[in-house]
């Protein structure tokens, strides 16, 4: 059995009083939250600074840690997506295994307890078992053409059931579902596809992460146009809705699945006031350092914030990222936001990540009989380790 304790202390949804022992047994299991003089201090391990629950990155492509550096900042998405499909198959597999490895060896250093993992293949497959942490993959779709959507589907449903067929380790999560990559790069009849095949699955998506997605949509111009041509789509048969990207497409995912929309960093007030009045089982996942990294520039957290929608917290990828650390989100954000309290971002960090990946049972927060592993934060909040996890 540990005690700890700390100077601060988070549950995962806020600030326990001063002074609290969270009690834990050997292999990670939480057992009590005890208040303070109810345990000998000879007996209680005290760590100068935050413990907070093991961190959650909702949103990570493993697949591409290969890539890190390889691709110049601050060049806007379109671009960046050119040199993602230029480069992502430029190594060997031995290469992208090794890269793999090392960026889950960097996630589980950082605290992190649980991916939302996307892939496009199988690269990740054999990494999920002896990842240390639980792992929810999101298999993409992807092909913006009517007549190619079954064909398009078939492969993803192919990568999903070797997805499916794999156990974790003993107390390890695996889950999977098949999503749509962004609403550029899906046509209607893969979105149809996707939303049948298991109506109750997680969708994670790539929201509004350019501009030039919602003018794609309002008016057939802008960026994605020349990305278009550059893959050879023929999107003759597009038709301009005169709608937000997210207004027009997101009717085509039925109600019925959990939503993770991912960067949203051009969804305005209009468009939050939309979502919340269609749909209630939705999470924002922001990945600030990547929109950074792309865009140059970050969603409107405040406004998010402001509107009571639920936050969680991913780090995209080392193609778009210096590093896959949750903290290193949090630090940006509240670097840029410094009015949202940090005791809100640790939720972000923590709960809401895991239960926009439905694993909420198990970790994201100190309650009885989870084993949520635990973070310690340095006093002058500069860094976040892992403890232990299980």
């Amino acid at each position: 059995m540990k005690f700890l304790s700390a100077t601060k202390i988070h549950n995962g949804k806020h600030w326990l009083p001063q002074g609290t022992v969270l009690e834990i047994a050997e292999d990670g299991t939480f057992i009590d939250i005890l208040a303070e003089g109810l345990v000998p201090k000879e007996k209680i391990e005290f760590y100068d600074g935050i413990i907070c629950p093991g961190f959650v990155n909702a949103h990570c492509h493993m697949e591409l840690s290969h890539m890190k550096g390889v691709i110049e900042e601050g060049n806007k998405l379109v671009p960046f997506l050119q040199s993602v499909m230029l480069g992502r198959n430029t190594v060997t597999a031995e290469e992208k295994d090794s890269a793999i490895a090392a960026a889950i060896e960097s996630m589980r250093s950082e605290g992190i307890v649980a991916v939302g993992d996307i892939a496009n293949g199988t690269d990740s497959l054999k990494h999920r078992p002896s990842a240390g942490f639980h792992i929810h993959t999101f298999v993409e779709s992807l092909g913006f053409s009517e007549t190619n959507a079954a064909s398009r589907f078939a492969y993803s449903e192919n990568v999903y059931k070797q997805f499916a067929e794999q156990e974790g380790s003993e107390h390890q999560i695996l889950g999977q579902s098949i999503v749509p990559h962004a609403p550029y790069s899906v046509s209607g009849a893969l979105f149809q596809l996707i939303n049948d095949f298991d109506k109750h699955s997680i969708v994670s998506i790539h929201n509004q992460e350019t501009i030039a997605e919602n003018e794609f949509y309002q008016s057939k111009t802008g960026a994605i146009i020349d990305l278009h041509n550059t893959l050879n789509i023929d999107a003759s048969f597009f038709e301009a809705t005169g709608k937000s990207s997210l207004q027009s497409y997101l009717p085509a995912i039925a109600s019925t699945h959990p939503l993770l929309l991912v960067h949203n960093t051009f969804m305005n007030e209009a468009d939050i006031d939309w979502l919340q009045s269609s749909r209630t089982n939705v999470t924002l996942c922001l990945c600030p350092n990547a929109n950074l990294y792309i865009e140059r520039c970050l969603p409107p957290v405040d406004l998010f914030h402001h509107k009571n929608i639920p936050i969680c917290l991913g780090t995209d990828s080392l193609s778009s990222n210096h590093q896959l650390s949750i903290w290193s989100e949090v630090q940006t954000l509240q670097k840029h936001f410094p009015e949202i309290e940090l005791e809100d971002m640790l939720v972000w960090a923590t709960y809401n990540g895991a239960k926009a990946l439905q694993m909420d049972n198990a970790i994201g927060s100190f309650e009885i009989n989870k084993k949520p592993g635990f973070v310690v934060i340095s006093a002058d909040l500069q860094t976040a380790k892992k403890n232990y996890l299980n």
